[in-house]
């Protein structure tokens, strides 16, 4: 056998035994797929790209429902948030929590890679104009299930300074789970021209875990419109005194 054939040898062995340890872990993860793979590539590529360094413990909790109020600058957001979900062990198997964002419907219908990543990652699809109480419906049900429900209560991506008026769903679905909501801020996130371009915008991104927050003295209150805003106003600025900002409670306020 000459060298270059026991070299190829090598390397096939190499190969073999990659691809065997990908199906055995693939094997042993309780979890879709499609979901190992991403976690694996958003772990390598998140870190590459975009440097990511984080502030404080990450306090998801490892069994149960929670929330993840985070701002909202960038279409890599999400990615960002779930960096720090690691894996679990459950006796033999093991499993990563996922965080199913809510997720515009039009690009959760997309038959391209946008829409493949988003129903693999639980995503649920939200109409932007806000006349559909199904996705609230949808996001109580999985949280009262025990899963990760991630929140951008700015709506739409913020390239301004601070944050800004919030949507006072997000008080609603809290009170109305009763699960911790937990703040995550988010910094230095890539924005440009298009959807596309800050996936492939280097940056150096600070993701800042807070405590959770306790809302049980607003249990049991009646949901009106000024309790739901008096509570989305103190969500808000829990996650505004987080990343250091100023919250804007008024979209004249924010002008």
């Amino acid at each position: 056998m000459t060298p270059d054939q026991l070299a190829q040898l090598v390397l096939l062995a190499y190969a073999i035994i990659a691809v065997g340890l990908v199906s055995l872990s693939v094997r042993r993860c309780r979890d879709d797929w499609r979901v190992w793979l991403l976690y694996i590539m958003n772990r390598l590529y998140v870190a590459f790209m975009f440097h990511w360094r984080a502030s404080g413990r990450c306090p998801y909790p490892e069994f149960g429902g929670a929330i993840i109020l985070s701002n909202h600058r960038s279409p890599v957001d999400p990615m960002l948030a779930w960096m720090n979900s690691h894996l679990r062990y459950e006796g033999p198997a093991r499993s990563t929590r996922v965080i199913g964002y809510l997720m515009a419907r039009e690009y959760y219908e997309q038959p391209g890679l946008v829409g493949w990543v988003g129903r693999a990652m639980q995503s649920i699809p939200v109409d932007r104009d806000g006349h559909d109480i199904g996705p609230t419906r949808d996001a109580i049900r999985r949280l009262e299930k025990g899963d990760l429900i991630g929140i951008f209560p700015e709506g739409g991506i913020n390239t301004g300074e601070g944050l800004r008026a919030a949507n006072p769903g997000i008080a609603f679905l809290a009170l109305k789970s009763g699960v911790p909501i937990i703040p995550v801020y988010i910094d230095g996130a890539p924005q440009g021209e298009s959807m596309i371009e800050p996936f492939y915008s280097p940056s150096r991104v600070r993701v800042t875990y807070g405590t959770p927050i306790d809302l049980s003295p607003w249990q049991g209150q009646r949901k009106s419109q000024e309790v739901l805003q008096a509570l989305t106003d103190l969500l808000m600025r829990k996650l505004a005194e987080l990343g250091g900002v100023r919250y804007c409670p008024s979209t004249d306020e924010a002008k």
